[in-house]
Parts: C-alpha cells; structure tokens; sequence
C-alpha cells in the first residue's frame, strides 16, 4: 500500500535522523563521563544519566507516535529538547564552573575546532595525531573522548555535542510544526482516505 493510501501518518525512521544520532551519542558519552568524574552514589550522576536518556528515547517515542498524533510527535520532541537543553547542558555547565574550569565561548577556537569535528560521524582529513594527544576523531568517537580527555576537554566536548543535538532538535520542531499546519494530523488524514475510497 502506498504511503499517500494508509491510514496512519508517516511514522518510523527515526535512526536516520541526525538528532538522533547526536542524542545518541551524547547519551553513550554522558555515561561515561558520569562514571568518569561524578560520584556513582550522588543524584547527580543519576539525573545527567537520565537526562540524556530522556533526549534519545523521547526523539525515538515521538517518532512511533507520529503514526496517530502528530501532536504527540511534537510534544515527545519537546521533552527531548527540554531534557537536554534545560537539565543536561546546565548540568555540564555547573560541573565545569563548579570546579573553577573554563566554559568555552562558542565562538573561541576551541569550540569552533570540536564543533567542527562533531558535524560528523568521523571527521575527515584529519592530521595524524601526536603521541599521548587525546582528540576527538567525530561523533562516534565522543565516548572514547570523554573516557581519555582532561575534565575541561571533556565537559566543553559535551557542550559542543548537547548544543548542536539542541540545535538540530528545534529545526525538527519547526518542521513538524509546518507539517502539521499544511496537512493536518490523523482525523485530518482519515477524513481525507475515506473521501478518496468513496470517489474511486
């Protein structure tokens, strides 16, 4: 059956998305990095955890839901946001400023290098690295970053991550604000298969 013929809205494919690639991977990190520098006994290491679970799961529910309710889809990818955006990255925040350890600006080379680096999964032409220099190799090397990296590098590295998955996450709002505006949701598209199985 053809798409634009099914009852239920287009739903599914949610590991193609970057968003979700990113919250996965600053998910896998931020356990790591938990592990790593904070203590296993302290809420803090429980709600950074899930906080990034929060991100990736809500992206990958919102989008089953979209099957029925577009406006499920939207509120579940508005929990993912809010959990990043608003719990984990302050948490990060707080854990640098906390330890009188600089937050980097986002516009310093610093940032601009990792931001650089996390747009792909391996990022390219890189130089060969020195001997006992850690560095970040892409977004599928942030975990292993973070599990080498000095607490500067690797708190600034989760930033950069958290704010491009945050960043990709309202464009994908705004898009499913769009779609829901111009095609309406399920009753929309139910009312519209009925009519076409009477006219044909």
């Amino acid at each position: 059956m053809n798409q634009s013929d099914n009852a239920l809205l287009p739903h599914g494919g949610y590991k193609k998305l970057r968003s979700y690639k990113v919250a996965e991977a600053v998910y896998n990190a931020t356990v790591v990095f938990c592990d790593r520098f904070i203590d296993k006994r302290s809420r803090t290491h429980d709600q950074m955890v899930q906080a990034a679970r929060s991100g990736v799961r809500n992206i990958s529910e919102g989008s089953g839901a979209a099957a029925t309710s577009r406006k499920s889809e939207m509120k579940l990818t508005n929990v993912a946001l809010a959990s990043l955006r608003d719990e984990l990255l302050s948490d990060y925040r707080s854990f640098l400023v906390q330890r009188d350890l600089p937050i980097w600006h986002k516009d310093s080379p610093q940032a601009l290098a990792m931001r650089e680096r996390l747009k792909y999964d391996i990022a390219p032409c890189l130089p060969p690295a020195r001997e006992g220099v850690v560095r970040l190799t892409g977004l599928a090397g942030l975990a292993e970053f973070v599990a080498q990296a000095t607490p500067e590098l690797a708190g600034n590295a989760m930033l950069c991550a958290i704010n491009q998955a945050t960043y990709l996450l309202k464009r994908q709002i705004r898009s499913q604000e769009r779609k829901f505006l111009e095609n309406g949701g399920f009753s929309e598209n139910l009312y519209r298969q009925r009519t076409k199985r009477r006219t044909d």
